[in-house]
């Protein structure tokens, strides 16, 4: 039997895990849970934390033409779900937490599928990732246990899922951030380019929790990215959708 003082002493060292779990900024928790994932034969092509179905479709253009959520004629977006039965209760508190969320903040709503031919499944698979916006049928948003349980990860991953793809990617990001090649990872340079993207006339946002952390998939732990023209400038730190980022929602989907 362990004495109470030693078991005092392991609820510390576990809170204080946690704790420095929870300060990690939104990139730095999907890139340490996506870090040297090797996926099975069942689970799709993920480039970064974004899955990539056969046509290659992996950039938000799509919501122009096919891959929006349709409106129903009471104005709201309803986008199905189902959950898988492996998370833990605390787990789906954080999961459920995260679907509510954009209730109160736009038109959309995330509601249990029923019969529903579209919707999005989520899953405890292989790191955090998502199919970017409507793909058809069933759809994987995988939220590892380990690693992809918190607020900011899951309002990310559904972003993607409403048809966002990454800050850093965005078609005007040259104007916004320098991006410094030789101190990334060779083959994690992709995560970089750039996307004709659809920015609903909004200006860039360091604050957006679509955007990375200053050393993102750096090979050196120097920065891989640098704002400009003010360096100084904090970015990549959002603990949940800036105010840009349900702005741009809101247009993106007429709410």
């Amino acid at each position: 039997m362990y004495s109470s003082s030693v078991l005092l002493s392991l609820s510390v060292l576990i809170s204080l895990s946690i704790n420095s779990l929870l300060v990690l900024s939104v990139g730095e928790l999907l890139e340490r849970a996506n870090r040297n994932i090797v996926r099975g034969p069942d689970e799709p092509n993920v480039i970064g934390d974004i899955a990539v179905d056969n046509s290659g479709r992996n950039a938000d253009p799509c919501t122009s033409q096919s891959c929006k959520w349709p409106k129903s004629s009471d104005g709201r977006v309803y986008v199905p779900y189902v959950i898988a039965n492996h998370f833990s209760s605390r787990e789906l508190q954080v999961i459920q937490r995260g679907l509510d969320s954009f209730s109160s903040v736009s038109c959309i709503r995330f509601t249990p599928r029923s019969s529903q031919r579209d919707y999005i499944s989520i899953e405890s698979r292989s790191g955090c990732y998502s199919y970017v916006g409507r793909l058809g049928y069933g759809q994987t948003v995988s939220l590892d246990r380990n690693g992809c349980i918190y607020h900011n990860t899951v309002q990310h991953e559904l972003l993607h899922a409403l048809g966002f793809n990454h800050e850093q990617t965005r078609s005007d990001r040259d104007n916004h951030i320098r991006v410094v090649w030789e101190n990334i990872i060779d083959n994690m340079k992709h995560n970089f380019n750039k996307i004709n993207t659809l920015n609903q006339g909004t200006s860039y946002d360091y604050n957006s929790v679509m955007q990375y952390h200053r050393t993102a998939f750096s090979k050196n732990g120097l920065a891989t990215m640098v704002p400009i023209p003010n360096s100084n400038v904090s970015f990549g730190q959002a603990t949940q959708m800036s105010q840009n980022d349900i702005t741009r929602l809101n247009r993106l989907y007429g709410c």
